[in-house]
């Protein structure tokens, strides 16, 4: 017995909702129950009444907390209803629900713990996306990838599926979004992630009610990253830089030195020195930071464990 729940974030999509909710498959192989969870964060219009009388379960938040906050909750709706498999879609019918079994499958084979699609592995299923967006993306997806040192390509889509196993393990504390957080987390506790190539229906006069104005996204995603890197690598966080700037230090010390030596002289060099050395008492302070974090992150993985317990006997 296999229960699939299909979650659905929402906030003010009483347009399109509804057709979200009848386009998801009634029968799907190796799926025995299907059930739709619509996350309903805050809405101000008719969402929470056309989503019931759709047949979606409704649970609803008394003010608009976030995608983030909403999706990490709508998890834990999900696993309380017993889903052994979760599939999370957009409201706004960018993405095709009869798409859902293409995700799934994969996982019901026990081959990945999270399954996404990817808009952008090929041209053609995104070629309506601005271009302003297609930049952003990428650029995005590139520093994810980079942070996991897995290749992606597209990390900010919200079409994905997660194993229980996968939806047990994860720990997001994102509040504006979720969707790059979750391959840093993910990753760092050796969950497999596949993407499948999938067409995504882009409408130009739709204004995101989640991301906003792009700057304001690129920003408060950006620091949403950093901080998973943060905690999920605290040593690369901190020690990467923490070397170049104590190595920066070093030649500007050198520097000075060579010269001393050579013309008996700390004109015009007493300002390099100066300077110098500040750059490798604050590199060394960072690489000393980073090896304090990184033990601490070993406490945090103890702690994780824990929790992925207390989970565990929780939900099952």
């Amino acid at each position: 017995m296999v229960k699939l729940v299909v979650m659905i974030p929402a906030y003010n999509e009483e347009n399109t909702i509804a057709k979200v909710i009848e386009d998801i498959p009634k029968k799907i192989t190796g799926i025995s129950e299907i059930q739709v969870l619509v996350m309903d964060d805050g809405s101000k219009d008719k969402t929470v009444e056309v989503s019931k009388k759709a047949g979606a379960n409704v649970v609803s938040n008394h003010r608009n907390m976030g995608l983030g906050k909403n999706f990490k909750k709508g998890i834990e709706q999900a696993l309380k209803l017993k889903a052994d498999i979760i599939v999370n879609i957009d409201g706004d019918g960018q993405f095709d629900p009869k798409d859902i079994p293409k995700l799934v499958t994969p996982i019901l084979s026990d081959e990945f713990d999270m399954v996404t699609a990817t808009r952008f592995a090929n041209k053609e299923h995104a070629k309506n996306v601005p271009f302003v967006k297609r930049l952003g993306n990428k650029g995005f997806t590139s520093l994810v990838s980079k942070i996991t040192g897995q290749k992606f390509t597209d990390t900010q889509c919200g079409f994905r599926a997660y194993s229980r196993e996968a939806a047990l393990r994860l720990n997001t504390f994102g509040k504006f979004t979720y969707t790059q957080e979750v391959f840093i987390d993910l990753v760092s506790k050796d969950m497999r992630i596949k993407e499948i190539p999938l067409s995504v229906r882009y409408f130009k006069e739709r204004k995101s009610k989640i991301s906003g104005k792009l700057v304001s996204y690129g920003f408060r995603s950006l620091g949403i990253i950093s901080n998973a890197f943060r905690d999920t690598r605290p040593l690369n966080f901190f020690g990467g830089p923490g070397i170049i700037v104590f190595g920066l230090g070093l030649l500007g010390g050198l520097f000075s030195l060579v010269y001393y030596l050579t013309h008996l002289l700390t004109t015009p060099i007493k300002t390099l020195f100066n300077v110098s050395v500040f750059f490798m008492i604050f590199g060394l302070l960072l690489i000393i930071f980073g090896l304090l974090a990184d033990m601490m992150r070993r406490i945090k993985l103890v702690q994780e464990e824990i929790l992925y317990k207390l989970k565990v006997e929780e939900f099952n």
